[in-house]
């Protein structure tokens, strides 16, 4: 079965002031409808048609290049859509793990926010900046070339991704051109943490242990 370009789950206005709604409707109907048709075209005829995309992108350098541009894009931004909210920013609450393993991992969500800031601001070009839970259920901070993500086996550190940041110029030029740590600090205000604590507890085995 084709991979499908889902619905976003608000409006494309819903972000503003953070994200504009002209930016939102043309990253998600011209980029990611992009990407999804160019994935399902690489993997047509193949035995990757039927696949998770977890299990393509795990093995994505037996895989050709549109394979791995479009596939990383594809999980990407799905993953981004979900990871922001109307409703969301601030810090999570106390009583969510998410919470708790940042104050573990890092010492305090200022930290967290510096770090994460960092690698969305430094990355050369364009990329990603992630929050991941790596095999020992420990968070950590990384950022990613052009489409690629920590799925990746040719990822420099791989890990579950459970927070996404697109760094690309097509994410926030239309707003805020050159001034990405200004777009950076924006998506603070509209981070789900709800959905990160949800991608969190799924990671790792050792939620419950809080």
């Amino acid at each position: 079965m084709a991979f499908q370009l889902p619905d976003l789950p608000y409006g494309f206005d819903a972000l503003e002031p953070n994200i504009d709604a002209r930016t939102m409707e043309i990253h998600h109907g011209k980029h990611h409808a992009g990407y999804t048709k160019k994935l399902n075209a690489a993997i047509e005829g193949t035995d990757l048609e039927g696949q998770k995309i977890e299990d393509i992108l795990a093995n994505v350098s037996k895989h050709s290049t549109g394979v791995r541009n479009n596939g990383g894009g594809y999980y990407n931004h799905c993953l981004f859509w979900e990871v922001m909210s109307p409703n969301g920013g601030g810090e999570p609450s106390e009583r969510m793990n998410i919470h708790k393993a940042i104050m573990r991992d890092f010492g305090s969500f200022d930290n967290f926010k510096t770090e994460f800031s960092k690698a969305a601001a430094t990355r050369f070009g364009s990329g990603w900046a992630w929050l991941c839970v790596d095999g020992d259920d420990k968070l950590f901070i990384t950022s990613t070339p052009n489409q690629d993500n920590p799925l990746m086996d040719v990822a420099d550190q791989k890990g579950t991704p459970i927070l996404g940041l697109d760094v690309w110029e097509h994410a926030y030029y239309l707003n805020y051109q050159n001034r990405r740590p200004d777009y950076v600090s924006a998506f603070f205000n509209v981070i789900n943490w709800d959905e990160v604590t949800k991608r969190y507890n799924a990671a790792n085995v050792g939620a419950s242990s809080f």
